[in-house]
Protein backbone atom coordinates (compact mmCIF):
# COMPACT_ATOMS: atom_id res chain seq x y z
CA UNK A 1 0.00 0.00 0.00
CA UNK A 2 1.50 3.46 -1.07
CA UNK A 3 5.74 2.80 -0.44
CA UNK A 4 4.87 0.16 2.45
CA UNK A 5 5.31 -3.19 1.19
CA UNK A 6 3.96 -7.12 3.25
CA UNK A 7 5.98 -9.71 2.74
CA UNK A 8 3.67 -12.22 3.16
CA UNK A 9 6.32 -15.11 2.39
CA UNK A 10 9.99 -14.80 3.72
CA UNK A 11 11.99 -17.53 1.51
CA UNK A 12 10.24 -20.27 0.86
CA UNK A 13 12.52 -23.38 -0.48
CA UNK A 14 9.64 -25.86 -1.35
CA UNK A 15 9.56 -28.89 -4.17
CA UNK A 16 6.52 -31.23 -4.60
CA UNK A 17 7.71 -34.22 -6.91
CA UNK A 18 5.48 -35.92 -9.39
CA UNK A 19 2.79 -38.03 -7.53
CA UNK A 20 2.93 -36.62 -4.23
CA UNK A 21 -0.31 -35.46 -2.18
CA UNK A 22 0.72 -32.54 0.22
CA UNK A 23 -1.22 -30.52 2.96
CA UNK A 24 -0.25 -27.24 3.31
CA UNK A 25 -1.29 -25.89 6.62
CA UNK A 26 -0.75 -23.01 8.75
CA UNK A 27 -2.60 -20.35 10.65
CA UNK A 28 -4.39 -17.45 9.53
CA UNK A 29 -1.83 -15.02 8.06
CA UNK A 30 1.03 -17.71 7.44
CA UNK A 31 1.23 -17.30 3.97
CA UNK A 32 -0.54 -20.70 2.40
CA UNK A 33 -2.85 -19.16 0.39
CA UNK A 34 0.02 -16.94 -1.27
CA UNK A 35 2.00 -19.81 -1.51
CA UNK A 36 -0.94 -21.85 -3.43
CA UNK A 37 -1.45 -18.95 -5.49
CA UNK A 38 1.99 -18.17 -6.38
CA UNK A 39 2.07 -22.09 -7.63
CA UNK A 40 -1.63 -21.88 -9.39
CA UNK A 41 0.13 -18.92 -11.02
CA UNK A 42 -2.48 -16.31 -9.87
CA UNK A 43 0.07 -14.57 -8.17
CA UNK A 44 3.70 -13.86 -8.96
CA UNK A 45 6.55 -13.96 -6.36
CA UNK A 46 8.41 -10.72 -6.35
CA UNK A 47 11.83 -12.54 -5.88
CA UNK A 48 13.18 -15.94 -6.47
CA UNK A 49 11.78 -18.86 -9.26
CA UNK A 50 9.25 -21.17 -9.70
CA UNK A 51 9.50 -24.16 -12.03
CA UNK A 52 6.71 -26.23 -13.11
CA UNK A 53 7.56 -29.04 -15.10
CA UNK A 54 9.90 -27.75 -16.35
CA UNK A 55 9.01 -24.53 -17.03
CA UNK A 56 9.97 -21.24 -15.63
CA UNK A 57 7.14 -18.85 -14.26
CA UNK A 58 8.01 -15.92 -14.89
CA UNK A 59 6.93 -12.44 -16.56
CA UNK A 60 3.85 -14.12 -18.16
CA UNK A 61 1.22 -11.50 -19.64
CA UNK A 62 -2.24 -12.63 -18.69
CA UNK A 63 -2.91 -14.64 -21.73
CA UNK A 64 -0.20 -17.22 -21.50
CA UNK A 65 -0.93 -17.62 -17.60
CA UNK A 66 -4.14 -18.21 -18.54
CA UNK A 67 -2.94 -21.06 -21.12
CA UNK A 68 -0.46 -22.63 -18.53
CA UNK A 69 -3.41 -22.52 -15.73
CA UNK A 70 -5.46 -24.56 -18.57
CA UNK A 71 -2.44 -26.66 -19.76
CA UNK A 72 -0.79 -27.56 -16.24
CA UNK A 73 -3.10 -27.29 -13.32
CA UNK A 74 -6.67 -28.30 -12.00
CA UNK A 75 -8.06 -26.07 -9.41
CA UNK A 76 -10.88 -26.98 -6.51
CA UNK A 77 -12.20 -24.12 -4.39
CA UNK A 78 -13.59 -23.77 -0.69
CA UNK A 79 -16.98 -22.41 -2.24
CA UNK A 80 -17.13 -25.13 -5.28
CA UNK A 81 -17.28 -22.00 -7.97
CA UNK A 82 -19.55 -23.70 -10.48
CA UNK A 83 -21.48 -21.71 -12.90
CA UNK A 84 -24.95 -21.63 -11.16
CA UNK A 85 -26.72 -21.89 -14.64
CA UNK A 86 -25.32 -24.09 -15.95
CA UNK A 87 -25.56 -27.99 -15.61
CA UNK A 88 -23.01 -30.04 -13.97
CA UNK A 89 -21.91 -31.80 -17.02
CA UNK A 90 -21.50 -27.81 -18.87
CA UNK A 91 -19.71 -27.20 -15.58
CA UNK A 92 -17.36 -30.38 -15.65
CA UNK A 93 -16.53 -29.49 -20.15
CA UNK A 94 -15.63 -25.64 -19.49
CA UNK A 95 -11.90 -26.02 -19.34
CA UNK A 96 -12.40 -28.07 -22.29
CA UNK A 97 -13.91 -25.94 -24.16
CA UNK A 98 -10.90 -23.10 -23.51
CA UNK A 99 -8.70 -25.51 -24.87
CA UNK A 100 -10.36 -25.53 -28.25
CA UNK A 101 -12.20 -28.91 -27.88
CA UNK A 102 -15.10 -29.86 -30.08
CA UNK A 103 -18.50 -29.84 -28.34
CA UNK A 104 -19.22 -33.93 -29.09
CA UNK A 105 -15.72 -34.77 -27.18
CA UNK A 106 -15.97 -32.39 -24.45
CA UNK A 107 -19.37 -33.78 -23.65
CA UNK A 108 -17.70 -37.44 -23.67
CA UNK A 109 -15.03 -36.26 -21.57
CA UNK A 110 -16.80 -34.47 -19.40
CA UNK A 111 -19.05 -37.09 -18.68
CA UNK A 112 -16.52 -39.70 -18.01
CA UNK A 113 -15.46 -37.43 -15.39
CA UNK A 114 -18.64 -37.26 -13.94
CA UNK A 115 -18.77 -40.78 -13.73
CA UNK A 116 -15.22 -41.23 -12.33
CA UNK A 117 -16.15 -39.08 -9.24
CA UNK A 118 -19.91 -40.94 -9.19
CA UNK A 119 -22.37 -38.44 -10.33
CA UNK A 120 -23.29 -39.46 -13.76
CA UNK A 121 -27.07 -39.22 -13.46
CA UNK A 122 -26.70 -35.91 -12.35
CA UNK A 123 -25.63 -34.47 -15.19
CA UNK A 124 -27.88 -32.53 -16.08
CA UNK A 125 -28.69 -30.72 -12.51
CA UNK A 126 -27.96 -27.50 -11.40
CA UNK A 127 -25.57 -26.64 -8.57
CA UNK A 128 -28.48 -25.40 -6.33
CA UNK A 129 -30.14 -29.48 -7.39
CA UNK A 130 -26.88 -30.70 -5.57
CA UNK A 131 -25.52 -31.13 -2.01
CA UNK A 132 -22.26 -29.82 -1.09
CA UNK A 133 -20.83 -32.63 -1.14
CA UNK A 134 -21.98 -33.24 -5.00
CA UNK A 135 -20.79 -29.61 -6.21
CA UNK A 136 -17.30 -30.50 -4.57
CA UNK A 137 -17.21 -33.41 -6.65
CA UNK A 138 -18.55 -31.70 -9.68
CA UNK A 139 -15.43 -29.39 -9.13
CA UNK A 140 -12.89 -32.24 -8.91
CA UNK A 141 -14.19 -33.41 -11.96
CA UNK A 142 -13.97 -30.33 -13.84
CA UNK A 143 -10.35 -29.65 -12.42
CA UNK A 144 -9.30 -32.78 -14.15
CA UNK A 145 -11.20 -32.76 -17.17
CA UNK A 146 -8.49 -31.02 -18.84
CA UNK A 147 -6.47 -33.47 -17.76
CA UNK A 148 -3.69 -31.23 -15.83
CA UNK A 149 -0.31 -32.22 -14.28
CA UNK A 150 -1.23 -30.79 -10.28
CA UNK A 151 -4.34 -30.81 -8.54
CA UNK A 152 -4.74 -27.64 -6.16
CA UNK A 153 -7.59 -27.35 -3.53
CA UNK A 154 -7.86 -24.72 -1.17
CA UNK A 155 -9.72 -25.20 2.05
CA UNK A 156 -11.73 -28.45 -0.21
CA UNK A 157 -13.42 -29.56 3.28
CA UNK A 158 -14.05 -26.05 4.47
CA UNK A 159 -17.89 -26.07 3.39
CA UNK A 160 -18.44 -29.78 3.89
CA UNK A 161 -19.56 -31.69 7.36
CA UNK A 162 -16.97 -34.01 8.58
CA UNK A 163 -18.11 -37.53 6.70
CA UNK A 164 -18.71 -35.63 3.20
CA UNK A 165 -15.07 -34.04 3.78
CA UNK A 166 -13.85 -37.54 4.12
CA UNK A 167 -15.64 -38.73 1.25
CA UNK A 168 -14.53 -36.37 -0.64
CA UNK A 169 -10.47 -36.88 0.13
CA UNK A 170 -10.82 -40.26 -0.29
CA UNK A 171 -12.48 -39.37 -3.89
CA UNK A 172 -9.14 -37.46 -3.82
CA UNK A 173 -6.52 -39.89 -2.17
CA UNK A 174 -8.11 -42.63 -5.47
CA UNK A 175 -7.27 -39.68 -7.84
CA UNK A 176 -3.68 -39.66 -6.36
CA UNK A 177 -3.35 -43.49 -6.42
CA UNK A 178 -3.65 -42.89 -10.17
CA UNK A 179 -0.80 -40.85 -10.13
CA UNK A 180 -1.87 -37.63 -9.85
CA UNK A 181 0.04 -34.97 -7.80
CA UNK A 182 -2.29 -32.97 -5.63
CA UNK A 183 -1.58 -30.28 -3.16
CA UNK A 184 -4.24 -29.13 -0.37
CA UNK A 185 -4.04 -26.05 1.61
CA UNK A 186 -5.86 -26.80 4.96
CA UNK A 187 -6.77 -25.88 8.79
CA UNK A 188 -8.08 -29.79 9.94
CA UNK A 189 -5.07 -32.16 10.87
CA UNK A 190 -7.43 -35.01 10.39
CA UNK A 191 -7.03 -33.61 6.57
CA UNK A 192 -4.05 -33.31 6.28
CA UNK A 193 -3.17 -36.43 7.53
CA UNK A 194 -5.38 -38.26 4.35
CA UNK A 195 -2.29 -36.40 2.65
CA UNK A 196 1.17 -38.18 2.60
CA UNK A 197 3.58 -34.89 3.46
CA UNK A 198 2.65 -32.06 5.26
CA UNK A 199 4.03 -28.93 5.64
CA UNK A 200 3.66 -26.37 8.19
CA UNK A 201 3.84 -22.66 7.22
CA UNK A 202 3.75 -19.94 10.35
CA UNK A 203 4.61 -15.89 9.62
CA UNK A 204 6.14 -16.65 5.80
CA UNK A 205 8.32 -19.60 6.25
CA UNK A 206 8.04 -23.30 6.05
CA UNK A 207 8.34 -24.25 10.10
CA UNK A 208 8.45 -28.31 9.09
CA UNK A 209 8.19 -29.96 6.29
CA UNK A 210 7.73 -34.30 6.87
CA UNK A 211 5.97 -37.26 5.42
CA UNK A 212 3.47 -38.89 7.55
CA UNK A 213 1.64 -42.32 7.49
CA UNK A 214 -1.40 -42.06 5.18
CA UNK A 215 -4.85 -42.54 6.95
CA UNK A 216 -7.03 -43.67 4.51
CA UNK A 217 -10.56 -42.14 4.94
CA UNK A 218 -12.55 -44.94 5.94
CA UNK A 219 -9.79 -45.32 8.61
CA UNK A 220 -10.44 -41.35 9.68
CA UNK A 221 -14.29 -41.72 9.35
CA UNK A 222 -13.47 -44.17 12.42
CA UNK A 223 -11.20 -41.24 14.18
Amino acid sequence: MGSNSLHVLKGIDFSVAEGEMVAIMGSSGSGKSTLLNILGILDEADQGSYTLDGVVIKNLNEKVAAQYRNRFLGFVFQSFNLISYKSALDNVAMPLYYQGVKRGERIDKAMSYLEKVGLAAWASHLPNELSGGQNQRVAIARALASNPKVLLADEPTGALDSTTSYEVIELMQEINDEGKTILIVTHEDDIAHMCKRIVNLKDGIIIDDNPVNQIRSKQAANV
